[in-house]
């Protein structure tokens, strides 16, 4: 059976090779409506297949948009993924996604191997100071927006969820409950890292208490990210007599793991310590009692990733382009923080103007 080609379905739709190639691509020029459903229901009939492999030869870009994280297997990344995935679906492209699991050395081997696929952009969600993998985009000359962090090593387009203003509206809310004060559970660097939303996270607690004159002193712990680990930082922590009376995560997942490691203490939460996360994974609302959390609009973060790297969503300010795009946060009030039922929802979010 002969292959079927582009001018068979040209030929039967009564159209150019072009006018296909229009259809087929989503551009560049535009194709009347009628036209485009003549050349859709030719492709149908003849059932025609475009050469993919052919037409990033041709371009020198394919259809794939390269997406790295830090670590799928933590409900957030997961989830963004997800939401890259199908924001990037829309746009008729598919994602490649790279686990980096922390390591600089495995985030630029993804970076090279995406790169040179010639996938038509590049979303990073970056995880350490990446001075390597700054040197690898340059060198490649790629395109790449930033998505999640900003490390200071890259200078790309950057979207992120405005992480200070979250962090302090949740502590004041945990406030505004009467504890005397609020600790932190933070990560594990010993020196916090600019352009690091866990970084944001500690800001915007520390700005919370200070304007409500609390003293920071010896309130601020360290866990790691994971619910695992965090479980057991908590064990030791609830454990001991210095117990807070209100606990802010830098993570719903290290939320999970203070849940956890209260009921097994027995200590009652919200009763003998409020809790409150931040991310608003899925789980958040199956925990027992429901954590109180921030969320951000991660459809909306992943849609404008996928626009800005694929060159539709820039804008230009003055002759330079917008450097970052900041979404506001929203405080998702459930159970763990003190609120009962009648008072679980959104309080309304942080606005704040986006910085360029």
């Amino acid at each position: 059976m002969a292959k079927v080609t582009r001018d068979d379905v040209a030929k039967l739709a009564g159209t150019s090779t072009a006018v296909v190639s229009y259809v087929i691509n989503n551009g560049p020029r535009p194709v009347a409506p009628a036209t485009r459903e003549r050349v859709l229901a030719a492709i149908k009939e003849l059932g025609y297949r475009p050469d993919r492999v052919a037409q990033a030869m041709a371009s020198r870009r394919t259809d794939l948009i390269g997406l790295i994280v830090p670590d799928t297997r933590q409900p957030f990344f997961a989830e963004m993924a997800h939401a890259v995935e199908q924001a990037a679906a829309e746009r008729g492209k598919m994602v490649l996604v790279g686990n980096a699991d922390y390591l600089d050395e495995r985030e630029v081997h993804y970076l090279r191997a995406f790169l040179g696929m010639r996938v038509a952009g590049l979303i990073l969600i970056s995880q350490g100071p990446s001075e390597h993998a700054a040197a690898e985009i340059d060198a490649w000359d790629a395109r790449v927006v930033l998505l999640h962090r900003r490390p200071d090593a890259i200078d790309d387009v950057a979207v992120m969820t405005d992480d200070v203003g979250g962090a302090q509206l949740a502590t004041r809310h945990l406030l505004e409950h009467g504890h005397p004060y609020v600790a932190f559970l933070g990560g594990t660097e010993e020196t916090p890292k600019s352009g690091d939303p866990v970084t944001d996270h500690l800001e915007g607690w520390r700005r919370a208490m200070e304007e409500s004159g609390k003293s920071l002193e010896g309130r601020y712990f360290q866990a790691p990210y994971n619910r695992y680990d965090a479980y057991k930082v908590a064990l030791d922590l609830l454990a001991g007599p210095d117990r807070p009376p209100a606990l802010m995560c830098a993570t719903d997942d290290q939320a999970i793991g203070v849940l956890r490691a209260a009921r097994e203490l027995r200590i009652d939460v919200p009763g003998e310590l409020a809790v409150a996360g931040f991310d608003d994974v899925k789980e958040a609302a199956l925990t027992d009692p429901p954590l109180t959390t921030v969320a951000s609009d991660r459809e909306a973060m992943a849609r404008a990733a996928v626009d800005l790297v694929l060159d539709d969503g820039l804008r230009v300010v003055g002759s330079r382009r917008e450097r970052l795009r900041l979404f506001p946060a929203r405080l998702v009030v459930r159970g763990s923080c003190g609120c009962g039922p009648a008072a679980a929802g959104s309080v309304p979010s942080v606005e704040r103007a986006p910085r360029s």
